[in-house]
């Protein structure tokens, strides 16, 4: 076969994670130089490219546990996994400082899903009943 047989054909690639997907599809690399930065003036974790905010989740601290309230990443870095880098570095934060968490924001609700280590983080229902009617 010669280079113009190859041209209209899709190639298999196999991928770090054993995965094989044709190579037309545009795979972004992931941020490497990605800073986690928690910003109590603006009450939001940051991610940081340098001194670029390219992704953030906004929080209200109430007592002892942190309430993530909206979840957002620049469109020029969607789908390279800056969202669930700010989501573990904030949480790693969250366990670090004893806290604990609520999450309303939907991505922080299904990655906390997605990843168990963090499960123990989430405040429950009863929990909250019984820390309001305590205090």
């Amino acid at each position: 076969m010669t280079g113009r047989d190859l041209e209209g054909m899709v190639r298999i690639v196999a991928t770090p994670s054993g995965v094989a997907r044709p190579p037309r599809i545009a795979y972004r690399r992931a941020v490497a130089a990605l800073r986690i930065v928690d910003n109590p003036e603006e009450r939001r974790y940051e991610a940081r490219l340098g001194r670029r905010v390219v992704g953030f989740s906004t929080y209200r601290r109430i007592d002892d546990r942190i309430v993530f309230i909206h979840t957002e990443t620049d469109p020029l870095v969607k789908g390279r996994g800056v969202a669930s880098t700010l989501a573990a570095g904030a949480l790693d934060d969250v366990r670090a400082r004893g806290l604990k968490v609520t999450p309303k924001c939907p991505f922080i609700a299904a990655y906390i899903k997605r990843h168990p280590a963090y499960q123990d983080l989430v405040v429950n229902v009863g929990e909250l009943r019984q820390r309001r009617s305590a205090g």
